[in-house]
């Protein structure tokens, strides 16, 4: 009798983890099945929504390079032009450009150089024939201006371009949710939007997007440098949080937040390819740098004159990082 009982209740036991594992196995399957529904809909998303954000330029390559590149096997460089052109503001077709970086990318390093170009550089304008602030290649020749200024400044191939309207920039960070950064000393700033003074306290700190705005292009108690430094630290910042988990269900509002106030002329099937880079996260190998210079205030105009011998090392880095 006693051998009976014993036996049935490992009967009942088999039968419970029989049903268990079921569950556990169902629940993994419909887990696999919405993830992959999910980024289905997210790769048409992105597909629509970057389509509509490419921009040509009369530029088939750059005249730096013999071929013309592609970034599913080639090393590249992506002109970043930061833009403060908003409604609010009514300033459309007349702005400068507010942010120049200049990315470099070497595809079997996995690795990013990110150069700030500091807007007040005093550089040779070819769309002008003269020298004057960097940031007045954008507003005399857009974006294809800026595109070969920067190429005559550096002497390395611009491939490829991403402008962002300041709003954007706004837009993503709040749709990531906050980046972290360190802030450096107590900032207080003018709200983009015409509001309310945004104030930050010194030391880590978690931003919004209007916040890391303010912290990215406040220069009242440094310098261009500085500016430049902090917008790389942004930058860096929100390409980690990009590439983490936690961001993985704000991808959507991430997508229309991009897509909404950028131009470029990547395609989206070359989009994809940075792809693995974003699957280094955290181990990513992303380096700043910044060209070095001194004050120049020749009359009443203010300029950053940039050191021939730095910028010459910094020429050699860039080409060295492009295996050109």
């Amino acid at each position: 009798m006693k051998n009976k009982t014993m036996d049935s209740r490992k009967k009942r036991k088999k039968k419970k983890s029989k049903r268990v594992l079921f569950f556990v196995l169902l629940s993994i399957t419909i887990l696999f099945l919405s993830l992959a529904s999910y980024a289905t809909y997210l790769y048409f998303k992105a597909e629509s929504v970057f389509s509509e954000s490419y921009a040509e330029t009369t530029r088939d390559k750059s005249s730096l390079r013999d071929v013309k590149v592609d970034p599913k096997f080639d090393n590249i460089s992506i002109l970043i032009i930061g833009v403060d052109e908003s409604k609010n503001r009514k300033n459309a077709g007349n702005s400068r450009s507010d942010a120049l970086m200049l990315a470099t990318l070497n595809k079997d390093e996995k690795s990013v150089k990110l150069l700030s170009i500091p807007r007040d550089s005093y550089v040779h304008i070819p769309g002008l024939g003269y020298e004057t602030r960097i940031n007045h290649a954008y507003q005399s020749g857009g974006t294809e201006g800026t595109i070969e200024t920067v190429e005559t400044l550096l002497d390395v191939p611009i491939d490829y371009y991403v402008k962002l309207n300041f709003e954007g920039f706004v837009d993503v960070i709040d749709s990531i949710g906050t980046v972290r950064v360190n802030v450096p000393y107590e900032i207080t700033e003018g709200s983009y939007y015409g509001t309310a003074k945004v104030h930050l306290e010194p030391g880590v700190q978690k931003l919004n997007g209007e916040e890391a705005l303010a912290f990215a292009r406040t220069r009242k108690q440094d310098n261009d440098i500085e500016r430049g430094k902090r917008q790389q630290e942004v930058v860096k910042a929100t390409v980690q949080e990009v590439t983490s988990l936690d961001s993985l269900f704000n991808y959507e509002k991430i997508i229309e937040a991009v897509g909404d106030n950028m131009t470029t002329d990547l395609r989206f099937d070359e989009m994809k390819s940075f792809i693995t880079y974003g699957m280094e996260g955290s181990n990513l190998n992303f380096e700043t740098l910044t060209l070095a210079g001194t004050d120049y205030q020749p009359g009443n105009m203010y300029f950053w004159k940039l050191d021939e011998e730095e910028l010459e090392n910094t020429k050699r880095e860039l080409k060295e990082h492009l295996e050109l």
